[in-house]
């Protein structure tokens, strides 16, 4: 049976991926989060408590692969340009140092299982709850690492979407957890 992979404290290493933190979703618009703000103060509370936070960015592929051309057919206005400013990082009191660039809901990738071992933590917060939260969520899952969904640190469309995607989640524990910000920040 694996284990947790863990620190010289002997505590298991935690990582604080922040999903999708950018200006499409937190101005309004078709994509808007309401709760957005409240999640990224959260978001800024974790990462002062010592997390380092691993930061995404959602970026359309102008190729729009498969079923992302129907997609964007629905969401014609967000048919921009990967380098279009509605697509930076807004996450006031965090300094960002770069960020994993992906044009798919989940940000599970090469690029974070290279960062976050078998058996390490994967702390996930941002937006949205009920779309690239849950897909991140379930790809870390299945790829063996322990994920961590902080509620508070998370947005969904609207509330009820917010709780469904939670309770849809929380069926898979022990692989993944539903806690409060408060439960890492003591």
């Amino acid at each position: 049976m694996a284990s947790r992979t863990r620190t010289s404290t002997g505590e298991a290493k935690r990582h604080l991926v922040v999903i999708d933190m950018q200006r499409a979703f937190r101005q309004p618009g078709e994509w808007h989060i309401p709760r957005y703000d409240e999640a990224a103060r959260i978001i800024a509370r974790l990462a002062g408590s010592g997390l380092e936070p691993i930061i995404t960015r959602f970026i359309p592929d102008p190729a729009e692969i498969g079923s992302w051309s129907s997609y964007y057919d629905r969401w014609r206005s967000m048919r921009l340009d990967p380098d279009d400013s509605l697509w930076d990082i807004e996450l006031p009191d965090i300094e960002v140092r770069g960020s994993i660039d992906l044009p798919t809901f989940s940000k599970w990738g090469d690029e974070l299982a290279g960062r976050i071992a078998v058996g390490e933590e994967v702390i996930l917060t941002g937006v949205a709850t009920d779309c690239c939260i849950l897909a991140t969520a379930l790809g870390a899952a299945d790829a063996g690492r322990y994920v961590t969904v902080v509620e508070d640190a998370c947005a969904g469309q609207s509330d009820a979407e917010h709780d469904q995607a939670l309770s849809l989640l929380e069926l898979l524990s022990p692989m993944i957890n539903v806690v409060k910000s408060g439960t890492l920040l003591n």
